[in-house]
């Protein structure tokens, strides 16, 4: 079995609205990869950390495992792994991460929990959450 996608908690959102924006050409690419990944086996297994992650490896803003902007980032998990009852340990599928998303976040829930956010304004995430809550 494969190694699992390792995420920070708020990054589950962040995969979902991805649209190949980014830090920068590295991080894009990467995260365009993950992103690929995830959505071509849904069955990929994700498990949840408290640090810097799989998505983080190239960005610029990365300190080994920790974030030039800890203290928002690690706001941004704490609201992200409360709303999606996600903690560091936790594995899931991606099938059931977007399952979660689904159950427990709203387009109005992001103005809570992604305040602080340079891609809230975006609209990404808000538009990849309606995606999620549109009839099959």
């Amino acid at each position: 079995m494969p190694d699992p996608v390792l995420f920070r908690a708020h990054h589950f959102l962040c995969a979902l609205g991805f649209e190949g924006k980014g830090y920068s050409n590295g991080f894009v690419a990467n995260m365009a990869q993950i992103v690929q990944r995830l959505c071509d086996a849904p069955d990929t297994m994700i498990e949840v950390i408290a640090q810097t992650d799989d998505i983080c490896a190239p960005c610029p803003k990365r300190r080994d495992t920790s974030c030039l902007s800890q203290t928002r980032i690690m706001t941004l998990d704490q609201r992200h792994g409360a709303a999606l009852g996600l903690q560091a340990g936790d594995r899931l599928s991606w099938a059931e991460a977007q399952q979660r998303m689904r159950d427990r976040i709203t387009p109005d829930t992001l103005e809570r929990i992604c305040a602080g956010c340079a891609w809230l304004d975006h609209g990404m995430c808000r538009n990849a959450v309606a995606r999620l809550h549109q009839p099959a």
